[in-house]
């Protein structure tokens, strides 16, 4: 491999040449293949920014059986049974039983029903897959899919454009601006690859007006939106200590 090579594989599909993103990417202008699709879908995850892992069904047992109200009524439970009254406890052990199970149950089909009615409204993205355009859920494009913009519609993933007409973009989610971006697509590009690149668009901003293809870079939480809302989800750092009352004052060092 040549320095210009190597240069090019060390910017990346963001900034590279528009003729080698499809090869950084392992694509083409036919799109992925359903199986590489799916492949990479387990490799990278669900196209969700934020999305934490689901609660399995053990640890929601688990977290009935620690309220309080629970935890109280079965140390009474214990105290009865020492006491020598174990018709009350055993009553006690089957009420608590029969609560958390019928909590459980009825928590369980509420998740469910939640589920298959988020699943019926899920958005979806207009993508190229084995040459042929159509639409598929957000949550699955991975990296390599070819998506269509147009106007109304949101961005689905960080993509970088490959063509575009007339393409105006809402990033005041990303950015704080108010008035529309245009966006259009670059052979070189030039800069940095943030918000403000013209030939890069975003997961969670909309797309006033115009069209558009492009490539997609990432997904989910490797999404810009996805490190905002991973970066607000963090605990706040300590504070420093207060400073000890024989610590010199600013005023003493003027």
């Amino acid at each position: 491999m040549n320095d210009a090579s190597h240069a090019t594989a060390a910017l990346g599909p963001a900034q590279a040449p528009q003729a080698r993103v499809f090869a950084l990417l392992g694509s083409s202008a036919m799109g992925l293949a359903e199986s590489e699709a799916a492949r990479r879908l387990a490799e990278h995850g669900p196209n969700e920014a934020g999305a934490g892992p689901r609660a399995s069904p053990l640890g929601a047992l688990i977290e009935l059986f620690g309220n309080p109200l629970v935890l109280m009524l079965l140390v009474a439970a214990v105290v009865s049974g020492f006491l020598g009254d174990r018709v009350g406890a055993g009553i006690i052990v089957a009420m608590v039983l029969l609560s958390v199970m019928l909590n459980y149950v009825l928590s369980y089909r509420s998740k469910r029903a939640a589920e298959r009615l988020r699943e019926g409204i899920a958005p979806t993205a207009s993508v190229c897959r084995d040459g042929v355009w159509r639409d598929v859920p957000r949550r699955s494009l991975v990296p390599g899919d070819l998506i269509r913009l147009a106007a109304g519609g949101r961005v689905p993933a960080d993509a970088r454009l490959l063509e575009a007409r007339e393409l105006h973009v809402q990033q005041s989610a990303l950015t704080g601006e108010s008035a529309p971006q245009e966006k259009d697509a670059c052979e070189e590009p030039r800069g940095p690859a943030g918000a403000e690149a013209k030939h890069l668009v975003f997961l969670g901003t909309s797309v006033i007006a115009g069209t558009a293809t492009a490539i997609v870079l990432a997904t989910g939480n490797d999404t810009a939106f996805g490190d905002v809302a991973a970066r607000l989800s963090e605990r706040p750092p300590p504070t420093g200590r207060p400073p000890s009352s024989n610590a010199a004052s600013p005023a003493s060092h003027a």
